[in-house]
């Protein structure tokens, strides 16, 4: 399920009491979020609905500050300007930890980049930046480039090859290499555009849909299916160079991360849990390890999907995913640095001493980047009006349907930025979670900002492009 959708309950045979929260869009479980572009009132198809949010950890342990760590203060670098964000995963080959961007905080200019998430149409895809052009892509299929500095459209392409069986579809995301944009989508294709002009290079049709962002390196382009196959193409051609299949996984979160390169490693999440590293030559497997609790009370935990981009940081890959485990692994061998028991589907974001995370729900939580311990703990929905608790408000005393979803964090100019379902972009104080500044974004937000220059840029769900300066 997904908080994604306007509110309404499922009974779930297959899942349990399936509750999920933001973008997560589920699938082999007779329950999806309004993601699902196969819903159809008529038909005993899956039902898109809303549910709310299960702690799936809270059955068994929760987690806390560290006592050893309380009143510790922690390094957190100075703010640096990115220059691009070519990738969704960031600045390619370059580690981004404060970013100088968004100083102001306050909004320069918003655009509509084509079609929002509304019925069949959905948007997931985080834009990227050369530094000069913002490329976004809306809920069918619409690439645009967008002057980073105005605002103003420089091209635009819809890329929907508009057939029979491929009517409803959804995800896929965008990648920058040089003079070449390549777009990954859910109508089963990856393409490769003349960044300048928008001119198609060459498409290639894909036997199933792709739900993550593509990643390049200097010859190749490399992304999932929902098959949990991992493919590698020439860039120059889309030829097949290698590819590399992981468990199938049927019940997943529909939204996935685009795999992760570092040095001559690929480093690629998947729904069964798998986070796998290959060898980026030939995608020889080097590690496997598998994000999950195998002692779980709760149906969810069989979610076992990493839906947020593994952080590959100082030789460490930090990963979080739905089933309760937030780990940090040796970048050379996969072994275990630390876990800790919480379930995520953001992507993790490390600054100095410290590494950040928003949980399934709704807190965000500051930990040592080297032991794991916790720093702080703060309540995203904190102050929000409490109702009758129940088994979905998991004690909290708040019914979570009536609370926002939250996506992020990115450190921009030393402060934790975060957007919501309830159309808000808001800075946390990165050295104690206290909540600082709220900016109305005019529409719901689930795609966490990319930093170009001094602006964050946010994708909002009814398709419009935010420069936050």
């Amino acid at each position: 399920m997904s908080a994604l959708m306007k509110s309404k309950t499922t009974l779930v045979k297959s899942c349990a009491l399936t509750a999920l929260t933001a973008a997560v869009f589920l699938s082999g479980c007779s329950t999806v979020n309004r993601l699902n572009p196969f819903d159809k009132s008529d038909e005993p198809n899956e039902i898109a609905t809303q549910g709310e949010r299960i702690s799936i950890v809270a059955f068994e342990e929760g987690i806390s500050p560290s006592e050893r760590l309380a009143g510790q203060d922690y390094y957190i670098p100075a703010a640096r300007p990115a220059g691009a964000w070519t990738l969704s995963t960031g600045p390619q080959g370059q580690e981004v930890e404060n970013i100088a961007a968004a100083a102001d905080f306050a909004i320069a200019w918003t655009k509509s980049i084509g079609v929002g998430s509304k019925g069949e149409s959905q948007v997931l895809a985080q834009p990227v930046s050369d530094g000069k052009l913002i490329y976004t892509l809306d809920g069918e299929a619409r690439v645009s480039a967008f002057d980073a500095e105005s605002g103003r459209e420089v091209w635009s392409d819809n890329l929907n090859p508009d057939i029979r069986r491929d009517k409803n579809a959804f995800g896929g995301g965008l990648a920058l290499s040089g003079d070449t944009l390549f777009v990954t989508s859910g109508f089963r294709f990856i393409s490769a555009l003349n960044a300048k002009t928008g001119a198609t290079l060459w498409t290639k049709t894909l036997e199933t849909p792709v739900r993550s962002a593509p990643t390049v390196t200097a010859k190749l382009v490399l992304f999932t299916d929902v098959d949990n196959q991992l493919m590698a193409l020439d860039q120059a051609t889309g030829e097949m160079v290698w590819n590399y299949q992981a468990i199938v996984e049927p019940a997943r979160i529909l939204r996935a991360p685009a795999p992760v390169v570092k040095d001559n490693m690929v480093i690629a999440p998947f729904s069964s849990g798998e986070l796998i590293a290959l060898d980026i030559n030939n995608g020889t497997l080097l590690w496997n390890q598998v994000l999950a609790r195998t002692t779980r009370t709760n149906a969810l935990s069989e979610i076992r999907d990493i839906s947020g981009r593994p952080l590959v940081q100082n030789n460490l890959v930090y990963a979080a995913s739905h089933s309760g485990m937030f780990a940090a692994l040796d970048l050379k061998s996969g072994q275990p640095r630390w876990t800790v028991p919480t379930d995520s589907i953001n992507a993790p974001w490390a600054a100095g001493d410290a590494v950040f995370l928003a949980t399934v729900q709704s807190e965000l939580l500051a930990a040592n980047a080297n032991s794991g311990q916790i720093y702080w703990i703060k309540d995203l929905n904190e102050g929000r009006a409490k109702t009758k608790k129940s088994f979905f408000s998991m004690g909290t005393g708040k019914k979570a349907a009536d609370l926002p979803v939250w996506t992020g964090p990115v450190l921009a100019s030393g402060h934790l930025v975060m957007v919501n379902s309830e159309g808000e972009a808001v800075t946390f104080d990165a050295k104690t979670g206290e909540r600082q500044k709220t900016l109305k974004l005019g529409d719901p937000a689930y795609i966490a900002p990319i930093a170009v220059g001094d602006k964050l840029y946010v994708v909002t769900n009814g398709a419009k492009l935010v420069a936050i300066r």
